[in-house]
């Protein structure tokens, strides 16, 4: 029974472990746009779409930010392997709107209520070796790409909330060889009582990126076109306040051909501090791709009005000699 228990150990270990096969949105263009969006975020796998508490972000779902209680500030760093970088800031903000008729009224309730976010990503790799036709270093250069998105939302009723978010990317490749890019993200959320919301999300439609390699190699140069991958997800999240769980899963297919299951969990273990985990990008299209497992913490502190928190994420990366550890700090107010 021992040896029996051993091998099944190492075995579950080895596909733990390995090294996985290249999935289908492998080399996709807007690759670093799908690794998430903060700390928070990547801590919980990113099974965000149906999540409307705490600090919230467009990047998930357009539709989530009329649920962001107070304003909210947040910025992220990432310590990644290999001179790359990857870099969040976003504001969040609801706006309430009342009736005329019930500007006396204590325990009024908004007429509407609205959300506005808005992120930046950054990413990059540095000190890549620039050398000439015969091996010759002449010095080093990077690249860097970026996007921008602004989402904007409404909540037609106490279930239902409706956003569209835009998208700005910009690449700069090397030296004159730059491209910008415009998507649209559609998103939905229904709360169907206190514990229980669904979420849709369209993402990227029409994002790609145009390039022309003329102003290096002049009338040889060509011009291409990168498309960057349709997400579609249906997501789902449960909260229990009693119990401080707050637990969420969502489907994502893209039209590369790629479906991925991912969940998560955060816990309140007491109050402002948070303990969350879960496991991103489950193939479901591709089973020897290994579990890739994400955690994290969060705690925050009031300082007068203000809320200040610091959050950490860890997750696996298998392509690289060290995994991600992603830090960073929010703020209500």
């Amino acid at each position: 029974m021992k040896k029996i228990l051993l091998i099944l150990i190492l075995l579950s270990a080895g596909n733990f472990f390995a090294q996985p096969k290249f999935t289908e949105l492998s080399g996709k263009a807007g690759a670093f746009s799908r690794l998430g969006f903060g700390a928070r975020g990547i801590g919980i796998a990113n099974a965000m779409s149906a999540v409307t508490e705490g600090n919230l972000a467009a990047y998930y779902n357009p539709a989530v930010s009329v649920f962001q209680e107070n304003n909210s500030f947040q910025t992220g760093y990432s310590f990644l392997s290999l001179d790359r970088s990857l870099n969040f800031l976003n504001f969040t903000r609801r706006f309430d709107f009342y009736s005329a008729a019930d500007s006396t009224n204590i325990n009024r309730k908004p007429r509407s209520t609205a959300g506005l976010s808005i992120g930046i990503i950054n990413s990059g790799v540095g000190k890549i070796d620039e050398r000439d036709n015969q091996g010759i270093k002449r010095g080093d250069i990077a690249t860097s790409e970026n996007m921008a998105f602004l989402g904007l939302a409404n909540r037609f009723s106490e279930k239902l909330s409706l956003g569209i978010g835009i998208k700005f990317y910009y690449y700069k490749l090397y030296e004159e060889i730059s491209s910008t890019g415009v998507g649209l993200d559609v998103g939905a959320l229904y709360k169907v009582n206190d514990q229980w919301n669904i979420a849709l999300m369209i993402s990227d439609i029409n994002s790609k990126y145009k390039w022309d390699s003329s102003p290096i190699y002049e009338q040889a140069g060509t011009n291409t076109e990168d498309k960057i991958p349709v997400l579609k997800k249906l997501g789902v999240s449960y909260k229990n306040s009693e119990a401080g769980i707050l637990a969420s899963m969502e489907i994502e297919n893209s039209n590369a051909g790629s479906n991925f299951l991912r969940f998560g969990i955060e816990f309140n273990l007491y109050e402002n501090f948070y303990l969350r985990g879960g496991i991103d990008q489950l193939n479901l299209s591709n089973s020897d791709h290994p579990l890739k497992p994400a955690a994290g913490f969060s705690y925050a502190k009031y300082f007068g009005t203000v809320k200040i928190g610091i959050d950490y994420a860890f997750m696996m990366e298998q392509y690289s000699p060290a995994d991600r550890h992603i830090v960073g700090v929010n703020f209500q107010f």
